[in-house]
């Protein structure tokens, strides 16, 4: 097998013409406009852009397939598969024929632009849609561009565009004759480099075999370390079982409503289904898949799934950006079909999904090996389940290896808006409680959820002027979810003025107040007896850390009905 040489207006007539194609197992389009702008340079630098691959087909497509990225559907019948190269041959093709829908391409033509390789040459600007205008305008407006020393990458497309060029050119020459020729020369200059490029390929007979095929794939993918684990998986089952397991994530997203807000549903099944078949939720469990199991299984797999997302919702997370690990949801997924069919034995299998779950939420448990881990608490869980262990050999169960946060953990633990699992299963405390917004009174639920922020119950300003670290003001125990709105009115004014605003306005009075707050695992006595904006920084920090101890205090409690499995609610 040698590299054989085809220019760029041929790659284009075979995707135009749709003789070349992707077949279906290809991951889909990855490149951002960085490496977008960086290929066009390539070109125009006349550099080389390494070698595709090709399959070469015979009389019938070997893969299922699918045309580019805004390439056409239809046309003539396919005779090329590319293997290797989608990043880079979709990137020329919607670049320079411009449609993606959010940038536009445009060429510097200055002198050193073009001379100087690390000048920057290709221009990826922002496009938007306002009130049915495309911003900004001067893209879009030849005079404006041809000022700032462009030209868009649209007029050097392969094929016959005179015409496209011609209105572009005596649009932003307008009537200066001598400026029309210069910009026209400059566009055939730059168009005779686009024209000229060579991006080689290797091409596989048509008689190569399936499997020798998806291996060559494979390994050429993975040897740079291009496709990600989830893309390996989708090409190893198709190659086998002749299936898409794109398709069928597809189907499950439209099949499971919101799993996707807690993350990628292709990791989530993947977890869930190296339970299944018992084997541990990582890339050696996932290579070791049974693909015909996959496919039998799938229904199976998607109740599991919806089961998961369910319990998570019922236990008040409702999303990726606030729940604490994403090994739980896996283990849920995995656990789901093993749990009794109705009566108190599914009820007493809820009570130990619930210890599990939130244990995995406040403490160490996950936040190292997490993979591992998981894989040993489903085969305890399953164990119980099934009667064939008990709960003493669930390891996330064992208080001596994972026992609850102490006081002064909690007041440690960090902003819930980072990464952190206590900081974050601390949040859902308070969630699970009902979380009801200060002034308005609203409860969290999955669609107000997005209007929430995250407020400092002692303002951020008002503990570093009295010279409280940022990691203390940022932490756990002062930090509340409230709706913007309420959070634009509050400010910075300290704890006590602001509550009492809120006291003032609301009908029930102050009463109402404080069992608002308690939805929040908030102590009222001391938010309400704080001492204002002015006291002095020692009252201040005094009245702060005096508030994070009862705030913890009530944290506590919570944990320990939580830690046996018992409904949290304060709505």
């Amino acid at each position: 097998m040698e590299a054989r040489n085809r220019p760029l207006p041929a790659w284009f007539e075979r995707i135009q013409s749709r003789q070349i194609q992707l077949p279906r197992f290809q991951r889909f389009e990855a490149w951002g406009s960085r490496e977008v702008s960086d290929l066009i340079a390539t070109v125009l630098r006349k550099l080389p852009a390494g070698a595709t691959l090709i399959l070469e087909v015979g009389d019938n497509l070997p893969f299922v397939s699918r045309p580019l990225v805004t390439a056409p559907a239809s046309g003539e019948r396919t005779t090329e598969l590319l293997l290797d190269g989608q990043q880079r041959l979709t990137a020329l093709w919607r670049a320079l024929n411009d449609n993606y829908e959010d940038r536009t391409y445009f060429v510097r033509t200055d002198p050193e632009a073009l001379s100087d390789p690390e000048a920057e040459l290709v221009v990826g600007q922002a496009r938007w849609m306002k009130e049915r205008t495309r911003y900004p305008v001067w893209a879009d407006t030849p005079t404006e561009v041809w000022t700032r020393g462009l030209i868009p990458l649209r007029l050097l497309r392969p094929g016959d565009v005179t015409a496209d060029i011609d209105a572009w050119v005596d649009s932003a020459a307008g009537d200066d004759h001598q400026l029309f020729k210069l910009i026209d020369r400059t566009v055939q200059s730059l168009r005779e480099r686009v024209t000229v490029f060579n991006l080689p390929f290797l091409a596989l007979p048509s008689t190569t075999s399936k499997g020798v095929a998806l291996d060559v794939f494979l390994k050429l993918n993975t040897s740079s370390v291009k496709l990600s684990t989830f893309d390996i998986i989708v090409a190893q089952m198709e190659g086998k079982t002749g299936e898409s397991l794109h398709d069928q994530i597809a189907k499950l997203n439209g099949d499971v409503p919101h799993v996707e807000s807690y993350g990628k549903p292709e990791k989530l099944v993947l977890d869930a289904i190296a339970l299944h078949q018992g084997k541990s939720p990582n890339q050696t469990g996932y290579w070791a898949l049974d693909f015909d199991e996959v496919l039998t299984s799938w229904d199976r797999t998607t109740d599991a799934v919806r089961g998961a997302i369910g319990f998570l919702e019922e236990e008040c997370i409702f999303d990726d950006d606030r729940l604490p690990t994403g090994a739980v949801l896996g283990v849920l997924a995995g656990i789901w079909p093993y749990l009794p069919a109705g009566g108190d034995a599914l009820g007493n299998a809820r009570t130990l999904l619930r210890k599990y779950v939130w244990r995995g939420f406040l403490t160490s448990r996950y936040e190292q090996a997490a993979a591992t881990a998981s894989f040993q608490d489903f085969r305890g869980l399953r164990g119980v389940l099934d009667g064939s262990g008990s709960e003493t050999e669930v390891p996330i169960l064992d208080e001596r290896q994972f026992p609850k946060p102490t006081a002064a953990q909690i007041i440690a633990a960090g902003w819930p808006k980072g990464r952190g699992i206590l900081s974050r299963g601390l949040l859902g405390i308070s969630l699970r409680r009902g979380a009801q917004d200060i002034a308005d009174g609203t409860p969290v639920s999955r669609d107000h959820i997005v209007k929430r922020e995250y407020h400092h119950l002692f303002p951020a300003a008002l503990l570093s002027g009295a010279g409280v670290p940022q990691g203390q003001s940022y932490s756990a125990m002062n930090c509340a979810l409230i709706t913007w709105r309420t959070n634009r009115t509050i400010g910075a004014k300290s704890p006590a003025d602001y509550l009492r605003e809120r006291s003032d306005n609301a009908t029930l009075g102050v009463e109402e107040l404080r069992r608002r707050l308690a939805t929040h695992v908030i102590p009222a006595d001391e938010l309400l007896t704080s001492v204002g904006a002015s006291a002095p920084a020692g009252d201040i920090v005094a009245a702060f850390e005096r508030f994070a101890a009862a705030r913890a205090e009530l944290m506590l409690r919570a944990i320990d009905a939580l830690w046996e499995g018992r409904v949290l609610s304060g709505r």
